[in-house]
């Protein structure tokens, strides 16, 4: 076969035939040139008005073009080198779908993940991780992602429980194995292995409450118990009934203990998880009475009150935000409806078993979340949206308003915002008139 064209100046070689030293991943090369590519797809609002035709199949192949180099460079000798190629490849994964790309592929990045997740350092195994979640949620619930499964499912756990590995890539091994085993659901035995792996790890975060002076000694594995604790209430979602109640009955009582944690973010992991543990064990026994539900409301509503001057003001606002909801779910059985819309599409989240799947994904799709609930058959079955909503240009086009409608609505925008906020910032306004 004739050898492929060399592009650019970037393979050409210097003095003594020596390779240059070339950064071929570089954030700005990321953002504009693969994600360019990616991004016309993610928004109806990203089709232009009066601009030329885009030859779809050529952006295509440039595309599958430099994520094979991204895929052979995952195999690079420089560390620097891999990991910058694998947060290219999460970059287009979570912003476009490629399942034919990826099905045809899926054995070699399966093989690059596991070798990076084994003997890169801890950046090089986070994104490693990243890259396996995002490689699943690609392909689905098949036997494909089972095949993955199975072979980076033993590396993950290897690395969560080992002690000697940084905390990052534990954390993020921890998340990796969470979401990869949700998608693949069938064998219920590795389902209660998975589980009972990351109890392993956030179970000692209740050992702080034995601590007189209130602090565990291991405060930095917190970010570690918090991954694990919320991958941990994800599988706990998709378990059978019976599973459900016997796991509610263990971890009840001991959660509590989490929400005197020093760290916001534990406070707020633990919180939502009891919301979640009432809620699935109203739907398991409308009668469902807890014993020391007047100590816990006690806590969940200082929590949801807090005025603690030593906090910030941005993490008290967060935390009775979060807490106000987590206490009329665990009083009054209630939740705080929200809508996210996708194109022309809206979900509503009316539960917590939805609001935590939800919060998950989105924390690994990032901003191209929107787009995988448009196209992804995964998500949407998850979410129970339905095949894809296909639209046509003609259809997209109406969608979108003019560039001269667009810049009218945020002008009138900008001027009302503006008198309002000069109104407040006068010292001398009526502030009875202004409300």
């Amino acid at each position: 076969m004739p050898k492929p064209k060399k592009r650019g100046s970037n393979h050409q070689r210097g003095a003594g035939g020596q390779p240059r030293n070339v950064q071929p991943f570089s954030d700005e090369d990321a953002s504009i040139e693969t994600m360019s590519h990616c991004s016309g797809f993610s928004d109806p609002a990203s089709f232009t008005e009066d601009g030329p035709e885009v030859d779809e199949e050529a952006t295509q192949e440039d595309l599958e073009y430099k994520l094979k180099g991204f895929i052979d460079l995952t195999l690079d000798k420089s560390a620097k080198t891999r990991q910058a190629a694998l947060e290219s490849l999460k970059s287009a994964f979570s912003s476009k779908i490629l399942y034919e790309f990826i099905m045809e592929r899926r054995m070699t990045l399966t093989d690059s993940i596991e070798r990076c997740i084994k003997k890169g350092k801890s950046d090089e195994q986070c994104s490693a991780a990243g890259l396996a979640c995002l490689l699943c949620v690609q392909m689905g619930s098949g036997i494909e992602s089972e095949d993955i499964f199975k072979t980076l499912g033993p590396v993950l756990k290897k690395i969560v429980s080992d002690g000697t590995a940084s905390i990052q890539a534990r954390q993020a091994c921890a998340t990796c194995l969470g979401i990869c085993c949700f998608i693949v659901t069938d064998d219920i035995t590795e389902l209660y292995s998975t589980m009972e792996c990351l109890e392993n790890i956030f179970t000692k975060a209740y050992q702080r409450d034995r601590d007189t002076n209130g602090v565990s000694s291991n405060t930095h594995n917190t970010v570690l118990h918090i991954s694990s604790l919320l991958a941990w209430t994800l599988l706990l979602t998709i378990c059978p009934m019976n599973e459900v109640k016997k796991k509610i009955e263990m971890h009840l009582h001991k959660l509590p203990s989490l929400l005197s944690c020093d760290d916001l973010n534990m406070r707020i992991a633990a919180g939502e998880t009891l919301a979640l543990l009432f809620e699935l064990a109203r739907e398991t026994d409308a009668d469902f009475f807890y014993e020391d539900m007047d100590l816990l409301t006690e806590k969940l509503r200082a929590l949801a009150t807090d005025g603690n001057k030593h906090r910030a003001k941005v993490d008290k606002r967060k935390q009775r935000s979060v807490f106000r909801d987590v206490l009329r779910a665990v009083e009054e059985r209630d939740f705080p409806t929200e809508m996210v819309k996708f194109g022309p599409e809206r979900m509503y989240i009316d539960c917590w078993v939805k609001k935590q799947t939800y919060d998950t994904f989105k924390e690994i799709l990032g901003s191209g979340m929107q787009y995988h609930l448009q196209s992804n058959d995964f998500l949407r079955n998850v979410f129970e949206l339905g095949p894809p909503v296909m639209l046509d240009a003609a259809t997209l086009k109406t969608m979108k308003i003019s560039r001269f409608e667009r810049h009218l609505c945020n002008s009138a925008a900008f001027k009302a915002r503006t008198k309002a906020r000069s109104k407040c910032r006068d010292k001398r306004a009526d502030m009875g008139e202004f409300f």
